[in-house]
């Protein structure tokens, strides 16, 4: 594969999302950050954060060089807080569509930067704290340091909700908040604190009026350490260059979030978003995985022709292209739900999208590392990191089951949740004969559904959603093979070659 390549300028599709939902007006500096990204210093940072992943010394993280590298790149393109700190019209798709692109050179620093965008609103009302760090967290200067806030260029935030006993269910918190004063002191473990390099952290507690939000930072106001203290840092199968940790709070100084008791809608809020960054960067991995399978199938010979040309090989490749384009084409249409703040869409479509992108971004690396043969399976190919990252967004911030419950929750608290799905869908009536059919399947769904089919009900309201996207937008080819392949179970007898072409960085 070629070195170097402008991940921007190669990606039709991803270009085409940009202009369409609303963020053309960042096409030069997406340009800018694609070729940046595609140079090969910067992929090469990439190889090293992975295989020279972070170490614990004592109560603070030491990092690969390259991870700081990477780092300084997201955040001085705004990954982080980009939305809050200059809102404008698309400006949540443009900052998709950068993450999309970064997502691909490294997935492990989408971390930190997925929980600072995910905890800027769910702060900002909090005045004292809000008017303290938010000057921090709009800053384009990464500082890795590890020193007290109020003496660094910029902060990050993180978050820590899991405990052993409860995994998903956060109503089983046993971490304890006492108050003292305007503060709180916080006693307990949490078994999985991710990016614990954090500047501060929203951690739920129980507290005398039940489960609540605190503000956490790892430095007191007066400039000691906070009470955190990091048991060690897991071994995870990917996102390896990331940290995440075991960390026991003894008396940790930490501020209320909102209302005692009122834990869940808070850190909901946060999760709203990092939801959001689950889908793109699924679509990213699944974007990267496709790309090296193309080029390799491009320039390998076998049985006296390229393997792109062999009609078997160009089948398997359109169908990944297929799944690669519905996937940005949504998670670019639903970071637009949120500069349109299309609530009662968005309410639905984030969990159903997080669930189903996400989960075919498994099988996509699965076999687009088939592709390259006993090749993808050797490190050197970067097939083996793509297919071990693959798995974290479909856990991470929710597994399948949680979406999909909180699928049907949103149609049962928000009904209008139902309508929105239905208007958008209605946009493209008509246009194809199998979509209308999948469409009065799902409409049936929608009106009643038992939590048994919860996740048939998830799988088909984003089926649909991508059928309608791609045959509004995408060329006859990619929007006939997928009508035919996803929502109606015909072979893919679709121009297969002309998809290919679509989806080539060559």
């Amino acid at each position: 594969m070629n070195p170097e390549y402008n991940l921007y300028e190669r990606d039709q599709v991803l270009r085409e999302a940009v202009a369409r939902e609303g963020a053309g007006w960042a096409e030069d500096r997406l340009s800018a950050f694609g070729k940046r990204l595609g140079s090969a210093e910067v992929m090469g940072w990439g190889v090293l954060a992975n295989r020279n992943p972070p170490v614990l010394r004592g109560d603070a993280v030491e990092f690969s060089p390259a991870w700081h590298e990477l780092m300084s790149l997201g955040v001085a393109e705004g990954l982080h807080t980009g939305p809050w700190s200059e809102p404008r019209p698309g400006a949540h798709v443009a900052r998709g569509a950068a993450v999309v692109m970064q997502s691909q050179i490294e997935a492990g620093v989408q971390c930190p930067l997925t929980m600072t965008y995910g905890a800027v609103p769910a702060i900002r009302g909090k005045s004292d704290i809000a008017d303290a760090w938010l000057p921090l967290l709009f800053s384009r200067a990464y500082d890795g340091s590890f020193q007290p806030a109020t003496r660094k260029l910029g902060a990050l935030m993180g978050m820590g909700m899991t405990e052993k006993q409860g995994g998903s269910d956060v109503r089983a918190t046993t971490t304890r908040a006492v108050r003292d004063g305007d503060e709180y002191r916080l006693t307990g473990h949490k078994w999985f604190m991710s990016a614990p390099m954090c500047d501060a952290f929203l951690v739920l507690a129980q507290a005398p009026g039940g489960l609540s939000c605190f503000f956490l930072p790892r430095w007191t106001p007066d400039g000691r350490i906070n009470e955190v203290h990091l048991q060690r840092l897991k071994d995870k199968l990917g996102n390896r260059s990331n940290a995440s940790s075991e960390v026991e709070f003894e008396g940790a100084t930490a501020w209320l979030v909102g209302e005692e008791g009122r834990g869940i809608p808070a850190i909901i809020e946060m999760a709203t978003y990092t939801r959001l960054d689950c889908a793109l960067g699924s679509s990213a991995i699944m974007r990267q995985a496709v790309t090296q399978a193309i080029d390799h199938a491009q320039h390998r010979m076998a049985f006296g022709k390229r393997l792109v040309d062999q009609p078997l090989m160009t089948t398997v490749l359109a169908d990944l292209a297929i799944e690669s384009e519905a996937a940005t084409a949504l998670a670019m249409r639903l970071a637009r739900a949120f500069d349109d703040d299309e609530t009662a869409l968005r309410r639905v479509l984030t969990p159903a999208a997080k669930y189903w992108i996400c989960k075919r971004a498994i099988g996509v690396t699965g076999e687009a590392m088939e592709v390259l043969g006993g090749n993808g399976y050797v490190e050197d190919s970067g097939m083996p990191r793509l297919y071990r990252e693959a798995p974290v967004n479909s856990i991470w911030e929710g597994s399948g089951n949680i979406m999909c419950l909180d699928v049907l929750r949103a149609l049962e608290r928000t009904p209008e949740s139902a309508d929105a799905i239905r208007a958008e869908l209605a946009r493209a009536r008509g246009a194809d004969a199998r979509l209308d059919a999948y469409v009065g399947r799902l409409d049936s769904m929608l009106a009643s559904t038992t939590e048994a089919q919860a996740r048939r009900l998830a799988e088909m309201i984003v089926l649909a959603m991508q059928g309608a996207l791609l045959v509004r937008f995408a060329p006859p080819a990619v929007a006939d093979a997928f009508c035919a392949s996803r929502l109606a179970g015909e072979p893919n007898a679709a121009d297969a070659v002309a998809i290919v072409a679509r989806h080539s960085v060559s």
